[in-house]
């Protein structure tokens, strides 16, 4: 008889420490919380987790998650704490860890820390399609503030003579809606994460629809003065 013991599902919210563009990013103070503790908070109260991760290679940063009600008992290696590493490598580390651990885990969610109004309800609903799909995987996606049917290149001099297409003149009401990576979840069996990181997506992948208004990526200051709008408005 197998001892493994598989829990259901793990959430993983990466947090290194380094950040070019804002420094310590992941714990900067929003509307009173830290970035990363509006991730860890969902994640809890969606109740779907076994358990709620957060990867880092910092001391300080592993304190705040555990007085937030997360998991850190163990940090992240200096190998996968580098620019150019992915926030995959750092999911896959923590998998290993686990696993080296004893504990399995059928399902995985990564929660990136810069979505701070991905909220719980979104959590679950993301699940839900995965379930009613049978998916292998689920990604969240916003539909787009224009259409690039709008949009076009310029040339070096800057002239517009050939900028206007057929769709220029049409509402935007009559285009086909366009939709992008928000960011903000990522749903997948575990053996999906043993492919290579551009193949994980290419067998039953589904989108979970986030509405605009929750699809902030915070990546500059600019976006934490919006987050902070959108958060004083839902309040």
């Amino acid at each position: 008889m197998s001892n493994k013991h598989i829990p259901n599902r793990i959430a993983i919210i990466p947090a290194r420490s380094g950040s070019k563009g804002l420094k310590d990013k992941n714990i900067r103070p929003l509307n009173g919380k830290t970035l990363m503790a509006y991730s860890i908070d969902a994640a809890v109260k969606s109740g779907a987790f076994s358990t709620v991760f957060v990867s880092t290679d910092s001391e300080l940063y592993a304190k705040i998650a555990i007085d937030n009600g997360a998991d850190a008992h163990f940090l992240r290696t200096q190998e996968n704490s580098a620019d150019n590493s992915s926030s995959w490598d750092a999911v896959r580390e923590v998998i290993r860890h686990f696993e080296s651990e004893n504990v399995f885990f059928d399902e995985i969610m990564l929660l990136q820390p810069t979505s701070p109004l991905r909220t719980s309800e979104d959590i679950l609903q993301a699940i839900k399609v995965f379930t009613d799909k049978k998916a292998m995987v689920v990604e969240s996606l916003t539909e787009m503030d224009h259409s690039p049917l709008w949009s076009n290149t310029l040339p070096e001099d800057g002239s517009m003579d050939s900028f206007f297409n057929e769709f220029s003149n049409l509402p935007r009401q009559a285009l086909p809606r366009y939709y992008r990576e928000n960011g903000a979840i990522y749903l997948l069996k575990r053996e999906v994460l043993d492919k290579e990181d551009q193949e994980m997506f290419a067998e039953k992948c589904f989108a979970y629809i986030m509405p605009r208004e929750r699809s902030i990526d915070i990546d500059v200051e600019l976006d934490f003065r919006i987050a902070e709008v959108m958060m004083s408005a839902t309040e």
